[in-house]
């Protein structure tokens, strides 16, 4: 038996590589949805980096960790191309620009309250990954869902999770045991796993940068900061399944027992959160920093830069201890199945997160239809907001009818929110 390479990657020259991150890093609006679909067009599509099959089995093992899969996706593919400093790379310009942004809101916010005008700048950015994501929905499900029975999977995994909240590890764990044990014998060579002598120094490395802000507060009898560091590090080993799974946890915590926010608050954040690049989890930012405000400017500028720290460090921990191993799981039939149906389950959690953010942008209000475990969320159809319908047909006809580049449809998209608000 021959073992995998333990780096199998293309020669990518760099100047192309950090571009291409930068990009995908400034322009990931909208959740995880919306960041999978742009990486999948930059890296798959466009460039053609990765190939489909690579990029799905590595979505499916980054939807298995704890963390935010789309930061996590972006570290992997890093890593596939230019080892773990790609890794890295991709991985801070995934989070930062938004982590920049979003200290710059959490500031303002803290000191002035709302702010409408990056609400209704946003809007056109929103209407813009709406449609982008539908698009990238269609494509990678297409792709994907090849035989009727992963067709089955992933609309079940969509009806599981958006009628019976369902929590998504649990649709995973049952899709990798449906896949296994229906997966069909071995159609190639079995591949010998690659040697595990990084995982050690993998583990003390990631491990020690992650503890090390934690050990200096404790050292230094910070106990404000000391708490919030514990509690997002906490926070980072239980979020399966991303932003979405662990916002009702962190919000119950943060508001209800600590006390470091009001509810209003915590729903102002989301908020924030929403409309700025990056993933999704950045919130954790925003209450990292406001839960530091007691100890002044400075202290809500490092509670926010220890909570992006303990929430993302551990990200290069699990990618850079487990990406070596995608590869040699994909030659294992039963591993294989397990994670074939676990990407067919992932397209119809994705599904269900579109139509989630689809709702939101398009509708002010919404009605849950609830009845015994069945729980529905619908449009209230008079309250649909004819500016992001508008600004929706406006950023597809740009992107499909006249070709324009995703960045100058998203700035032109987001001028016109913007001009919405000034004008109407």
């Amino acid at each position: 038996m021959t073992p995998l390479p333990q780096t199998p990657r293309p020669q990518t020259p760099l100047p192309d590589f950090l571009k291409t991150f930068a990009r995908i890093g400034l322009l990931s609006f909208g959740g995880p949805a919306a960041q999978i679909a742009m990486m999948h067009r930059e890296v798959v599509e466009t460039r053609k980096w990765m190939d489909e099959e690579g990029f799905l089995s590595a979505l499916s093992f980054c939807m298995m960790l704890p963390g935010p899969e789309a930061m996590q996706l972006a570290t992997y593919c890093g890593w596939r191309l230019r080892g773990v400093p790609g890794g890295v790379i991709a991985g801070l310009f995934f989070v930062l620009p938004g982590a920049l942004v979003m200290l710059a809101l959490a500031a303002l916010y803290a000191h002035f309250g709302h702010l409408p005008l990056s609400e209704a700048l946003f809007l056109g950015v929103k209407a813009t990954v709406t449609v982008i994501v539908l698009q990238a929905l269609f494509r990678l499900g297409k792709k994907a869902l090849g035989r009727v029975d992963r067709w089955a999977m992933a609309v079940i995994s969509f009806v599981l999770i958006a009628v019976f909240a369902v929590p998504f590890p649990v649709i995973v764990l049952a899709a990798a045991l449906v896949g296994a044990l229906t997966a069909p014998p071995a159609e190639v060579q079995i591949h010998a796993a690659p040697k595990a002598h990084h995982l050690p120094r993998t583990l003390v490395v990631w491990g020690a940068l992650w503890a090390a802000p934690l050990l200096s507060l404790w050292a230094t009898g910070q106990e404000r900061l000391l708490a919030i560091g514990l509690f997002f590090s906490r926070l980072a080993v239980v979020t399966f399944g991303g932003a979405y799974a662990v916002l009702a946890y962190m919000s119950q915590e943060v508001v209800n027992n600590q006390g470091w926010l009001t509810p209003e608050a915590m729903l102002d954040g989301l908020g924030l959160a929403e409309t700025t690049p990056g993933p999704l989890i950045l919130v954790t930012e925003f209450v990292g920093y406001m839960a530091a405000t007691p100890l002044g400017l400075w202290g809500g500028v490092i509670g926010a830069s220890l909570t992006l720290w303990v929430t993302f460090v551990p990200c290069f921990l699990w990618i850079f201890a487990g990406a070596p191993y995608i590869d040699w799981i994909s030659t294992r039939p039963r591993l294989s199945g397990a994670l074939k149906a676990i990407t067919a389950a992932v397209v119809g959690v994705i599904a269900s997160l579109s139509w989630w953010f689809t709702l939101h942008v398009l509708f002010a209000q919404t009605t849950r239809i609830q009845a015994g475990p069945v729980r529905l969320d619908l449009p209230m159809l008079q309250s649909l907001n004819l500016k992001a319908l508008a600004l929706m047909v406006l950023a597809a006809i740009l992107l499909f009818a006249f070709k324009r580049g995703l960045m100058t449809v998203l700035a032109l998209v987001a001028l016109t929110g913007l001009a919405f608000h000034i004008v109407l």
